[in-house]
C-alpha cells in the first residue's frame, strides 16, 4: 500500500511539473505576440517614435534566438531543475523591470533580458519533462506544440484588453504574479533527482562569436529593408555576421565544449531535420504574422477581424497537434511531417489567390486554417525527430530547434520588408512571398525521406545514450 501511494504521489507530481513548465512556455509565447497591440500606446507615452518602439517586438525575438542554443548546453550541464528555476526568476524579474522603464531605451534592454530567460524556458522544460516522463517522453514534448498556438491566440487579444483598461505597463506587470507563483511551485515539485551539475560545458567564446553571428545577420537583413541596396551599413553588418559565423564554425571543431558538435554537423539528418525548421518557422513565427496586414492593405478587412485570422490559424494548431501528439508512435515522425508540410503549402497558395464566391474573409480564413493545421501536424513529429539526433541531450537539442525556427521567422520577415521598401508595392510582394514560400516548402518534402524515424517498439535512430558510432550523441 506504502509503495501504491508513493506511486501516485510520484505521478501527480510529474503532471504537476508538466502543467508548470506549460505555463511557463504559454508566457513566453504570449510576450511575443502581446506587445504588437501596445505599440501605439506605448509610442505616445515614451514621447518615442514607432521605428524604436518597434524593437521592443525585435528585441524580444533576437533575445530569445540567441537564448535557446546557449540555454539547451547550460541546462544539461548545470542541472535543468535549477536552470529552469533561474530562466524563470529572470523572466518574472524583467518583466516588471519592463513594466517601470521610464524611457524606450531601458525598455529594450530589459525586453531582450526578458527574452533570454523566456528563451531557455524550452530547452529546459523539455529536458525537465523528458527526466520526468520517462517512456511517454514523446507524447508529453508532443503537447508541448499545442501551448505556443494557444500563446499566439491569446497575446493580441490579452494585450488590447490590458492597453484598453489598464495601462501598457500591465502587459509586464501581469507576468510577474504568475511567474512568482511558478517559481514557488516548481522549486517545490521539480525533484532534485533531476539535478544533476556537470562541469561547466560552454564555451563562452563560442557563444559570444554565435550571438554576434546571430545578431549581425538578423540586424544586417533589418537595415537592409530600412535603408536599402545602397546603404552601406547593412552589408557592412552582415559581413561581420558572415565572419563571425566561420570563425564559430571553426571554433566548434577546436573547443572541448561545442554548442553545435562537429560530428553533428557531418550528419546530413542534422542538415535535414534543421533545414525543415527554418522552413518551418519562416511559415510558422515569420510570414503568416504579416497576414493580418495584407488582410487590411489588400481588401480593406478591419484591423480586429484581421486579428481574427491568426486566431483561426491558431485554433487548426492546437486540435491537430494535441491529435498528432497523441498518434506519433503510431503514425512515426516523417508520415505526420509530409502531410504537415503539404498543408502549409497549400494554405500558403490559397493566400496569394483569393476566391470571389467565398469572398476575402472567408477564403483567407479557410487558408489560415489549412496553414495552421499543417503546422500543428508537422510540430509535434519535428520537435521529436530533432530529438532522436541526440536522445540524452534534450535540453540542447530542443535550443538547436528552437534557434532555427526563430531564424526562420526573422529571415522571412526581414526579406520581405527589403523588397517591400526596394518595390513599394506592399500587397504584390506579400503575394509573391507566399507563393515562393509555398514553392519552398513543396520543394523541401523530399528532403522528409532524411528525417530521422522512430515508431512504437524501434529503438532510438541513433542508438540509447551513444551514437552509433560509439561516440556519445
Amino acid at each position: 500500500m506504502a509503495g501504491e501511494r508513493e506511486i501516485g504521489r510520484g505521478e501527480r507530481s510529474r503532471y504537476l511539473v508538466f502543467g508548470a513548465s506549460s505555463v511557463a512556455l504559454l508566457m513566453s509565447s504570449i510576450d511575443a505576440t502581446i506587445v504588437a497591440t501596445a505599440l501605439p500606446t506605448m509610442t505616445h507615452e515614451l514621447a518615442t517614435s514607432i521605428s524604436w518602439s518597434s524593437w521592443a517586438v525585435t528585441a524580444y525575438l533576437l533575445g530569445q534566438t540567441v537564448a535557446m542554443p546557449l540555454a539547451g548546453k547550460l541546462s544539461d550541464s548545470l542541472g535543468r531543475r535549477r536552470m529552469f528555476l533561474l530562466f524563470v526568476a529572470t523572466f518574472t524579474l524583467s518583466s516588471l523591470a519592463c513594466g517601470l522603464a521610464l524611457n524606450v531605451y531601458v525598455l529594450i534592454v530589459f525586453r531582450f533580458i526578458q527574452a533570454l530567460g523566456g528563451g531557455g524556458f524550452m530547452p529546459s522544460a523539455m529536458g525537465v519533462v523528458s527526466d520526468n516522463f520517462g517512456r511517454d517522453r514523446d507524447r508529453a514534448i508532443g503537447l508541448f506544440s499545442s501551448v505556443f498556438p494557444l500563446g499566439a491566440m491569446l497575446g493580441p487579444a490579452l494585450g488590447g484588453f490590458i492597453v484598453g483598461y489598464w495601462s501598457w505597463r500591465g502587459i509586464f506587470f501581469v507576468n510577474v504574479p504568475v511567474g512568482a507563483a511558478l517559481l514557488v511551485l516548481l522549486a517545490w515539485a521539480l525533484p532534485r533527482r533531476a539535478e544533476r551539475p556537470r562541469e561547466l560545458a560552454v564555451d563562452l567564446w563560442g557563444s559570444l562569436l554565435l550571438s554576434l553571428t546571430l545578431l549581425s545577420l538578423m540586424l544586417g537583413l533589418n537595415q537592409l529593408g530600412e535603408r536599402g541596396l545602397g546603404s552601406p551599413l547593412p552589408w557592412a553588418l552582415m559581413t561581420l555576421g558572415g565572419g563571425a559565423g566561420v570563425a564559430f564554425l571553426l571554433r566548434q571543431e577546436r573547443t572541448s565544449y561545442p554548442i553545435i558538435a562537429p560530428a553533428l554537423l557531418k550528419r546530413r539528418a542534422f542538415a535535414v531535420v534543421n533545414g525543415l525548421n527554418l522552413l518551418y518557422g519562416a511559415s510558422a513565427i515569420g510570414v503568416f504574422s504579416l497576414v493580418p496586414l495584407y488582410a487590411f492593405d489588400a481588401y480593406r478587412i478591419g484591423p480586429l477581424q484581421a486579428g481574427t485570422l491568426l486566431t483561426v490559424r491558431a485554433c487548426g494548431m492546437m486540435a491537430v497537434s494535441l491529435v498528432a501528439s497523441l498518434a506519433i508512435r503510431r503514425t512515426g515522425y516523417r508520415l505526420p511531417i509530409f502531410g504537415g508540410f503539404a498543408l502549409i503549402a497549400g494554405g500558403l497558395g490559397l493566400l496569394a489567390v483569393p476566391d470571389r464566391a467565398l469572398g476575402p474573409y472567408g477564403w483567407l480564413a479557410m487558408a489560415s486554417l489549412a496553414c495552421g493545421m499543417g503546422v500543428g501536424l508537422a510540430g509535434p513529429a519535428s520537435n521529436n525527430a530533432a530529438i532522436e539526433l541526440l536522445p540524452d541531450q534534450v535540453a540542447a537539442i530542443s535550443g538547436l530547434r528552437g534557434m532555427f525556427r526563430q531564424v526562420g521567422g526573422i529571415v522571412s520577415v526581414s526579406v520581405i520588408a527589403f523588397l517591400v521598401a526596394e518595390q513599394g508595392r506592399p500587397v504584390l510582394v506579400l503575394r509573391e512571398g507566399f507563393v515562393g514560400l509555398a514553392i519552398l516548402v513543396v520543394a523541401a518534402i523530399p528532403a522528409i525521406l532524411g528525417v530521422p524515424e522512430r515508431r512504437s517498439g524501434q529503438r532510438h535512430a541513433w542508438g540509447h545514450g551513444r551514437g552509433g558510432d560509439g561516440k556519445a550523441s
